[in-house]
């Protein structure tokens, strides 16, 4: 099926994404994409559950824009995340891969100047990307005509579909058509999300990847240390050769207090969190892309659908709470065709038998390092 999938993929793509995908320099479909491009070609609803850095933005994202059409001057995809970060980097996608196509496209993300989205409304856009409560707070003011809206996507689903967003999301639903398509993508899809999904989707078509063929190359890593050793490990590791590392905390108070340790230190870094504003996050995450800042110190927000190329490392300043984020932080490096990366963990007693419990769980080895001579090396 996947070698006919590709074959016929390439026939059938619209002269503008040909060009596109001339210019991405791929060569053939991932996984996800070939599982998942026939089913929503088809009109089915999709629940697409496929690891970190296999190609799901565009498993959803090719085959809508070929559906869509841009002479009808409204909207007609309407794609959910749930951060910011998320939502302009999705936009990002689309607008590569919709270039000369005449498909308009717009983000609508909270704590924007929420008359300016207003006004870019007013050109009818035929795909929208945002977050749940801007969104329906613009289809509240009927701003966004939510029912000539034909397809709805979940992007990381597994973090829309939370109590917080929950009631929205339902709002959002019942006033698209009820002959909609809803396609659901995320990393980590629990059991409880999925069947929450299918609740408000029609026979929907279940994907699950269990790994990429194309494997990110990860080596998972950790240092026994101390709590109050953990700000010089990051500072010697931030200047080792060539290093690119988001480096990861639970607690946003304690990563300010990190942060101004380490600019002490005389490192430059750039933090991304929940509480900074629009313009502070992607001036950040701007700075950090461009290569400004070696260094990214983030709380979870980061960990999510994030995509910036080479970065080398990612550090655990703190254990995530569970498996399945600790899996979602480690995606961020050895994306899809970019080199290999490491995870390090700075972990005490405790948190290395969770570090171990996560290994045992998800099927990863784990070895044990000390930086000696500005180069981490294997005990």
């Amino acid at each position: 099926m996947s070698h006919s999938l590709n074959q016929n993929w390439f026939q059938e793509m619209l002269p503008f994404m040909k060009e596109a995908w001339d210019q991405s320099q791929f060569s053939q479909l991932t996984t996800v994409q070939e599982d998942s491009i026939p089913y929503i070609l088809a009109g089915k609803d999709v629940i697409t559950e496929a690891p970190t850095g296999s190609g799901k933005t565009l498993a959803y994202l090719l085959p809508l824009l070929m559906e869509i059409d841009p002479t009808k001057k409204h909207t007609q995809i309407l794609i959910l995340a749930s951060s910011h970060e998320l939502v302009m980097q999705i936009h990002q996608e689309v607008q590569t891969w919709s270039k000369g196509s005449g498909i308009n496209s717009m983000t609508l993300i909270g704590g924007a100047n929420v008359n300016r989205q207003i006004d870019k409304l007013k050109k009818k856009p035929q795909l929208v990307i945002g977050t749940p409560g801007r969104v329906y707070e613009l289809m509240q003011k009927k701003k966004l005509k939510a029912h000539e809206i034909k397809t709805l996507v979940f992007d990381e689903a597994d973090q829309l579909l939370v109590p917080e967003h929950i009631q929205t999301l339902q709002s959002i639903i019942k006033s698209t058509l009820k002959e909609r398509q809803i396609l659901l993508f995320s990393a980590t899809l629990p059991k409880e999300v999925e069947s929450h999904a299918q609740e408000f989707m029609k026979d929907a078509k279940v994907i699950r990847v269990a790994q990429e063929t194309l494997k990110p190359d990860v080596e998972h890593t950790f240092i026994a240390c101390e709590d109050r050793e953990k700000i010089e490990i990051v500072r010697k590791l931030a200047r080792m050769d060539d290093f690119k590392g988001l480096v990861f905390m639970k607690d946003i108070g304690n990563l300010s207090v990190y942060a101004e340790k380490l600019k002490y230190k005389g490192l430059e870094l750039a933090i991304l969190h929940s509480d900074a504003d629009k313009e502070q996050r992607a001036k950040a995450l701007r700075g950090f892309r461009n290569g400004e800042y070696h260094v990214l110190l983030a709380t979870d927000v980061a960990a999510r659908g994030l995509d910036v190329k080479d970065i080398t490392h990612i550090v655990n300043l703190d254990i995530p709470k569970d498996a399945t984020s600790y899996i979602h932080r480690a995606g961020r490096t050895a994306r899809l065709g970019s080199l290999p990366g490491v995870v390090v963990s700075l972990v005490n007693p405790v948190d290395e038998k969770r570090l171990k419990k996560f290994s045992r769980d998800y099927d990863f080895s784990l070895h044990p390092k000390d930086i000696v001579k500005g180069q981490l090396k294997s005990k």
